[in-house]
């Protein structure tokens, strides 16, 4: 406990000390230059801003906004990349779509209605290395098949879901309780707004604060084993290799949802994540780039492991605080609808 209270002490004043390092570049829509299919790559004139330990620096505010899907579409089988022209073209009808959703209160002016563009990422950016998806094994960029034990379960957890999806707080998903998000991670995948992240970095550790729920990823970088103890995101331990940090993370809770389901993390249903490894790795490539990939290897679930990578674009604003517990009557509204919804069912069926 007292190494915890350590790092959270040392980190909390590296936040208010430690310079972040932001260039002069800002997001834009027309990314990176890279040619078509060529990886994000560091260029030959550039060196990552060092720390006064000589490690790369990390630290600043981070996006992995991108409009790319995690699993590459059917329309697109077989292609790994988009041209420039296609990038654009997704860019700017992605930005019409969000737009669009502005019109849903006039035009379904009965409903309770969603998010609006004034929620949204306003802008979506294809990855900078133009990729079709995030995957990038199994090279046909979508998840390795679930193994007939893994299949079964997920087939049940769907239906149990959609007979029960609001008997009580546990039926819902992580997202709706606001425990976890899945730009929490790892791996850290992109939702539909507030793909935003804070990496503050030391000698000894590296941490990360995602907007979402404003998790708080403390990864130790001292060789020290990893706690047996099972968390939402699991136990992190770091080190670097180069100038590439690579985290280790295991010792998951298997109560967050499935990967591919609605929103990537809902659907109902908890993943049996148990004995998932994941593998991260981040690399500075520019100035305004930090190459994000990593590995899952969880074998109870998936026929085979499977890999993904996001350049993350290093933005000019801060992380702004997501008070989601603190404002969620959403949930118990909903709770409280069903019961509603329960008692009428009862009440008419006394009535026949």
């Amino acid at each position: 406990m007292n190494s915890q209270l350590s790092a959270l002490a040392a980190i909390s004043v590296a936040i208010f000390i430690a310079p972040v390092q932001i260039a002069a570049q800002t997001p834009s829509s027309k990314g990176s230059p890279v040619a078509k299919g060529a990886p994000v790559a560091k260029s030959s004139t550039w060196t990552p801003p060092r720390l006064p330990d000589g490690r790369p620096d990390l630290g600043g505010y981070w996006s992995n906004n991108t409009v790319a899907p995690l699993e590459r579409p059917q329309a697109l089988a077989g292609r790994e990349f988009l041209t420039d022209e296609e990038a654009k073209d997704l860019e700017k009808n992605s930005h019409e779509r969000t737009k669009a959703s502005d019109f849903q209160a006039k035009q379904r002016p009965d409903e309770v209605g969603d998010y609006n563009a004034a929620f949204k990422e306003d802008t979506r950016w294809a990855l900078a290395n133009h990729r079709t998806s995030i995957i990038t094994d199994p090279k046909d960029g979508r998840m390795p098949p679930l193994t007939p034990e893994a299949r079964k379960k997920f087939d049940a957890d769907q239906l149990y879901h959609k007979q029960h999806p609001h008997d009580g707080p546990e039926d819902m998903t992580t997202i709706e309780r606001c425990i976890t998000w899945i730009t929490s991670g790892p791996p850290m995948l992109p939702t539909f707004y507030n793909n935003n992240y804070q990496i503050v970095q030391t000698h000894d550790y590296v941490m990360i604060l995602t907007e979402m729920i404003h998790d708080v990823r403390i990864i130790p970088l001292d060789g020290s084993p990893h706690e047996d103890i099972r968390q939402w995101v699991g136990d992190s331990r770091g080190h670097w290799e180069g100038d590439t940090l690579v985290v280790e993370t295991i010792n998951f809770n298997g109560k967050r949802g499935w990967f591919g389901t609605p929103m990537t993390e809902g659907g109902g249903g908890k993943r049996p994540d148990a004995k998932m490894r994941v593998i991260e790795r981040f690399r500075r490539t520019a100035p305004d780039i930090l190459l994000y990939q990593f590995t899952i290897d969880d074998p109870g679930v998936y026929t085979k492991p499977w890999s993904g990578e996001i350049p993350m674009r290093m933005s000019k604003d801060p992380v702004y605080e997501y008070a989601c517990h603190e404002g969620n009557y959403a949930m118990v509204d909903i709770l409280s609808g069903a019961r509603s919804e329960e008692q009428e069912a009862a009440e008419a069926a006394k009535a026949k």
